[in-house]
């Protein structure tokens, strides 16, 4: 008989791995501001899960924005690998019926975004910071209980190139979505990250498209931002990796609803002992989410920002005890309750940032949920 999903599975979705869990073993709420005792936990819990029967245990979940607050991690009791084509197979059989959405609350609302825009622009002028990554939420209400398994078919079915992810939390709340952005593949000693950093809206119209295309790539200013992105993570990777490979420029990656600028990096570990979860919670959060320099960055964010960004801005995905893993970018995201979710859009910004440009750039990152929910 064949295995359907479950209210708890875990479920994830790459080029490279598709995969669906069943079961809870041990869930892990260590926070990730020290990765290497999170990674010390984690590799007591693998051991104690196989002393309990699971061959080859993994773990799957996500870690919050600020890794200050707790991890939503588990071991399933069982998981599933599975070909791409076979996990949209599965989910393409999930029933799904039309959302009547009864309210939609903005927050913070257009002026106040703005208004944190210009908040930002002027502290990097002032030179207390390089980049600031900002962000607004958009709340929904649904007629009936939202089901994330049929939303997730159509985000994968509407971007079939994305990352797509499904995870349960705490309090009944579900994380899901289709991140275009690959912060790390680990498979032994090789790893591989994607930053996205630049942006602009994709248009109908095919020769205004390649207008915008060409637009992003000439422009001074997102160039800028992508090379804080870049540089930092190289700051990052460097001390762990025999070989490091860096593009010289970025190049275009399209998604249905934006163009960004991304730079598909590659490198050799110098160990084959470093586990995947640590590498990613080294490089979390990068300047692509959170800013330059980092902490003054996330400060201002606590500042402006008019809500928590718990997992959104975060990154979800999953690792074994072999080397072997993948973790992407909690962003094209929302986070369901019932019949209530929340959608969350961010921007990056630096000196040269035109609020209004910033605002409309969320407005097109927004489209990827909206459109999934049938708006």
């Amino acid at each position: 008989m064949e295995r359907s999903f479950k209210h708890d599975s875990f479920l994830f979705s790459s080029v490279f791995h598709s995969l669906y869990t069943e079961g809870i073993f041990k869930t892990i709420t260590q926070s990730a501001t020290s990765p290497a005792e999170l990674c010390r936990i984690l590799t007591h819990e693998f051991e104690q899960a196989r002393l309990a029967g699971i061959t080859q245990p993994i773990v799957v979940g996500a870690i919050p924005f600020d890794t200050r607050h707790p991890s939503s991690l588990y071991i399933p009791r069982a998981s599933h690998f599975l070909s791409r084509e076979a996990f949209r197979q599965k989910l393409r059989k999930i029933q799904r019926t039309p959302l009547l959405i009864t309210e939609r609350q903005p927050l913070p609302d257009k002026d106040h975004f703005l208004a944190m825009v210009e908040k930002a622009v002027k502290e990097i002028r002032q030179g207390t910071l390089q980049k600031i990554v900002l962000s607004r939420t958009q709340s929904i209400r649904t007629e009936h209980p939202i089901e994330t398994i049929a939303l997730l078919s159509t985000l994968a079915e509407q971007n079939p190139d994305g990352y797509h992810f499904r995870l349960p939390l705490a309090e009944n709340r579900y994380l899901f979505g289709a991140s275009p952005e690959l912060l790390l593949r680990q498979e032994k000693r090789t790893i591989a990250t994607t930053p996205l950093a630049g942006t602009i809206k994709r248009d109908a119209d095919a020769q205004q498209d390649r207008d915008n295309r060409d637009r992003l790539l000439a422009s001074d200013k997102d160039r800028h931002e992508h090379r804080l992105v870049i540089e930092d993570i190289r700051q990052r990777l460097s001390g762990y990796c025999a070989k490091l490979d860096i593009p010289q420029t970025p190049t275009l990656l399209p998604t249905p609803q934006v163009w960004h600028l991304a730079s598909p990096i590659t490198g050799q570990l110098k160990a084959d002992n470093a586990h995947p979860l640590f590498l990613a919670c080294l490089l979390h959060p990068t300047p692509a989410l959170c800013g330059v320099p980092m902490e003054k960055a996330r400060g201002l964010i606590s500042e402006l920002e008019p809500f928590e960004r718990g997992v959104f801005g975060g990154i979800v995905g999953w690792s074994d005890a072999e080397g072997n893993g993948e973790w992407v970018v909690a962003i094209r995201c929302g986070v369901s309750q019932h019949n209530a979710v929340r959608l969350y859009a961010g921007a990056g910004i630096v000196a040269d940032s035109e609020p209004a440009a910033e605002w409309r750039e969320t407005e097109a990152k927004m489209r990827t949920m909206l459109a999934a929910l049938g708006q």
